[in-house]
């Protein structure tokens, strides 16, 4: 879930940011960067943790430019879900297919195939047009509530990234039922 990382990345400057405080502005660079970025091979960069400058390689000059490219690595807190990885989550949308649900940046998605069976309408209880209601009316996952599930499959794109989740296992399903209502 939650990894720190050592990851490589190249800064590009102009001419008129070199001087006296060149390591503190490719350090602020490298933050603004990459800082709530998802990168395919890591995860979402949540934090820069440090820019060391004994990581930073001499700059190359950029020829048609007069820019500069330097070949910094940094270390990061980064957050990657696995498959089969439990986390809690929060719902954010709910419509006749299933719901959405997000744990920080991650957007999960749970179709009704991978609810209870209580739930799905096939044994009873199902959608009910703003939830999905168990046959004792007992679970409503809607909008707002908590719901334990765990990650069948993730995707981590570049600026992006989603998985598939399930309910459908012990010990998974609602565990919140919202702001202002008692369980």
């Amino acid at each position: 879930m939650f990894y720190v990382k050592w990851i490589p990345h190249s800064v590009v400057l102009s001419p008129v940011h070199f001087g006296p405080k060149l390591y503190s502005t490719i350090t602020r660079l490298v933050e603004s960067e990459v800082e709530g970025t998802a990168l395919s091979h890591y995860g979402y960069i949540i934090r820069v943790l440090e820019v060391p400058e004994e990581r930073m390689k001499g700059g190359v000059i950029e020829y048609d430019s007069g820019e500069v490219a330097y070949e910094v690595e940094y270390k990061a807190l980064v957050f990657r879900p696995f498959k089969n990885e439990v986390v809690d989550s929060v719902v954010v949308d709910v419509n006749q297919l299933g719901f959405f649900a997000y744990v920080g940046p991650l957007r999960i998605f749970v179709s009704q195939h991978l609810f209870p069976s209580d739930v799905n309408g096939i044994e009873g209880g199902g959608f009910d047009g703003n939830s999905w209601v168990s046959e004792d009316g007992v679970v409503a996952i809607r909008e707002g509530v908590g719901v334990r599930l765990a990650i069948i499959g993730a995707t981590v794109e570049e600026g992006n990234i989603t998985a598939v989740g399930t309910i459908n296992e012990d010990f998974l399903g609602l565990i919140d039922v919202g702001e202002g209502e008692g369980m």
